[in-house]
């Protein structure tokens, strides 16, 4: 896939259909998924249209996963989940991101691989807001 044909570097409506952009960061942009299974996720996607963490220099992936520990702390601080998942699957979609998954023993999937992407929790544009300003708050 091409920098041209991804959603991730073209910013396209395909791309806040799923997700509203939080904030940019060191190297990367944080979102919020829309889809709310997992209360408070987020993805972190890098600024560059890379596919592999072995494509990025030692430098350029500790800054990449610096920014994605901020974002995980941020959540943690935000959320107080019991853990939080990080996936970083690319199968179809060659761009690097990881997904960060909050986890909460009464919750859905505690104890097991996290739903790409249940479609079953959408919330309203005013409950988004409150979870973004919470991560940004902690950012």
């Amino acid at each position: 896939m091409k920098a041209a044909d991804c959603f991730y570097c073209q910013e396209n409506e395909q791309l806040y259909n799923l997700m509203i952009e939080i904030a940019k960061l060191d190297v990367s942009t944080v979102f919020l998924f829309k889809e709310q299974t997992y209360r408070g996720r987020c993805l972190v996607a890098y600024k560059d249209h890379v596919n592999e963490l072995f494509e990025l220099s030692d430098e350029e992936r500790n800054a990449f996963m610096k920014d994605v520990a901020k974002v995980a702390k941020a959540m943690s601080l935000a959320f107080n989940p019991k853990k939080i998942n990080y996936g970083a699957y690319s199968d179809k979609l060659a761009h690097l991101h990881f997904h960060l998954v909050p986890k909460y023993e009464d919750g859905p999937s505690y104890g097991s691989t996290f739903e790409m992407n249940p479609q079953n929790v959408y919330l309203p544009d005013e409950e988004y807001a409150v979870l973004i300003k919470k991560v940004k708050e902690n950012l």
